[in-house]
């Protein structure tokens, strides 16, 4: 099948993302829908987290009642999203999660490191996704099949909100996980975003293995002639 562009480009925002998309592709005989995001391109430290998120055809009003509460990621709470996670689990065809670590991220550049955590987000899924729908990142060079991305997708497919969700999740799990092993930085508060507060534990305790260091704000600190922890 060839790319079809541009099915999201008329769209406006929705009030909740739907399937819309989904049960379009799905008329045209398509199964297998992988929705794609991302999580922590604009954090300073830990991976970039992608996931791949394949709903079921066969029912889409029986889904949508399912993930009625499914939205961008970013409008919900730490506890809903652990909540929906697992839900999304539950109903997906197949759940994949891809990471590429800070090593990654300072040596092929943060969207080249982007593109690489979602290809193997896809990459890993059960099912061999025959149409993908992504937010904000063109994968066509990484993966030769037909797909479309959009702004904004996580507000306007119900596939792309499961994946930001699933994403952030498993990412924030764990940078918790990093908390325990590099102490005093709040890596579980903040999940290594630049905070005033991930700043000053920085110029403390200089940066860890973890950091990105290609950051210009680490950047300076790495000039520095104080050791790495």
């Amino acid at each position: 099948m060839a790319n079809i562009p541009g099915r999201a480009n008329h769209m406006r925002i929705p009030k909740r993302p739907h399937l819309k998309l989904e049960t379009g592709i799905w008329k045209e005989g398509i199964q297998f829908i992988a929705g794609v995001d991302e999580v922590g391109r604009g954090a300073w430290a830990g991976p970039v987290a992608a996931a791949a998120v394949v709903l079921p055809h066969r029912r889409p009003r029986w889904l949508r009642r399912r993930l009625g509460e499914v939205q961008d990621s970013k409008k919900l709470s730490s506890r809903k999203r652990d909540l929906l996670s697992e839900l999304i689990s539950t109903v997906a065809t197949s759940v994949s999660v891809g990471f590429a670590n800070p090593e990654e991220v300072d040596s092929l550049g943060l969207m080249a490191a982007t593109r690489a955590a979602m290809s193997r987000a896809v990459s890993g899924l059960d099912v061999s996704p025959q149409y993908l729908l992504v937010d904000a990142v063109d994968l066509h060079l990484e993966l030769k099949m037909s797909q479309e991305s959009m702004y904004f997708g996580d507000s306007i497919s119900l596939s792309i909100a499961a994946a930001s969700i699933v994403a952030k999740v498993y990412r924030d799990r764990l940078m918790c996980e990093l908390a325990k092993q590099y102490p005093g930085y709040g890596f579980s508060a903040h999940k290594g975003y630049g905070t005033r507060e991930h700043r000053a534990a920085i110029m403390r305790l200089t940066p860890t293995p973890v950091h990105r260091r290609s950051f210009r704000p680490l950047a300076a600190l790495l000039r520095s002639p104080r050791p790495m922890v």
